[in-house]
């Protein structure tokens, strides 16, 4: 079996320096990291997080929990994380809470004393439970505030919050919002974002959800907003979810942008499938987990937590356009529909 100490002979470096070049390559020379590294991969040694740990402390492994594999908006944050811990030679343990509060908190007690860092991607779990953490080990949140707690914000209520400004400059006057996950901290913060510039833009407001950011469940929406034509433009939190609706109202006959404007808080999937040009923000995600890292590695963290936000841009494309009166007495300049839960 080849050592670590076979690696440093073949190198020409000491033990330590080896050791320092496959577990902080930040620590050493340029060069020096390259020799080592190279010589480490024609020998076939690979330098394991035990190994690690008994030599610098560290076990180079960041432990990342998220709440589900299924909403594909957390794997963009995830391959951020991976990728900017990769430029140190460091990787990843992932657990799957599945949004249970208990099942977070346990998983996270047990990656707790296998890493040197947590990362809480849109975690369910209260304040204290998520603190109790930090006199451990350094923890960092991703979409949502703790006090005390560094975190990541992606602004996806000011960016929801725009569309609805956007709409409403396009004349619609009954909007309905699809709003989800079931649960989510930040569920609740772009709900308010969109109920607020609602408000502000004097817009009857339809809040639908929560669902799942699934295309089935955009078919179900579909559905709804077909039968109802009483608004005139659907923002939905999920692109995965607008591309169901997409498809849900063209089976039904009705036409987007011509009878109803649509527009999503993520551009995640190609939803070219149903029409080529979207409406929705983009969202930098992988940029979100990259300053996760960042947070997580600071030296000489601040007293005072800090915050990084994430700016969204609305993206203006063929599915929105100026509003039409959808059914007699109804749309635009028609019957407010209030506000309505669908579950």
């Amino acid at each position: 079996m080849v050592t670590l100490a076979d690696v440093a002979r073949a190198a020409g470096v000491s033990k330590a320096t080896a050791s320092r070049a496959l577990s902080r390559p930040d620590m050493v020379a340029a060069d020096t990291r390259e020799r080592v590294l190279a010589v480490a991969a024609t020998m076939g040694f690979e330098f394991n997080a035990s190994a690690r740990a008994l030599t610098t402390g560290r076990t180079g492994l960041i432990g990342v929990l998220v709440p589900s594999l299924a909403n594909p908006y957390f794997a963009p944050i995830v391959t951020g994380v991976q990728r900017a811990l990769s430029e140190h030679g460091e990787n990843i343990l992932l657990a799957v809470s599945e949004g249970s509060q208990s099942s977070e908190h346990e998983l996270a007690g047990k990656l707790a004393s296998r890493v040197d860092g947590l990362v809480f991607i849109a975690p369910v779990s209260p304040d204290s439970a998520i603190r109790s953490f930090t006199s451990k080990l350094p923890v960092v949140t991703v979409d949502r505030t703790v006090p005390a707690v560094p975190g990541v914000l992606i602004d996806t209520p000011g960016g929801v919050a725009d569309i609805v400004t956007h709409l409403a400059g396009l004349g619609h006057r009954a909007i309905a919002y699809v709003g989800g996950p079931d649960g989510s901290w930040m569920a609740e913060r772009r709900n308010s974002a969109v109920e607020e510039a609602a408000r502000r833009s004097g817009v009857d407001l339809t809040a639908l959800g929560p669902v799942g950011p699934r295309i089935d469940a955009g078919l179900a929406v579909a559905e709804h907003i077909a039968a109802e034509r009483s608004v005139t433009a659907v923002v939905a939190y999920s692109s995965y979810l607008l591309l169901g609706l997409h498809l849900g109202l063209r089976e039904a006959g009705v036409r987007v942008p011509e009878d109803i404007s649509l527009a999503a808080s993520d551009d995640l999937t190609a939803i070219s499938a149903a029409r080529p040009d979207t409406t929705a923000l983009r969202v930098p995600l992988e940029e979100a987990g990259i300053a996760a890292v960042r947070l997580l590695q600071e030296p000489n963290p601040p007293k005072r937590a800090r915050r990084l936000r994430i700016t969204t841009e609305l993206i203006v494309g063929g599915s929105t356009a100026h509003a039409t009166v959808r059914g007699p007495g109804q749309g635009a300049g028609g019957t407010a529909p209030g506000n309505r839960i669908l579950t």
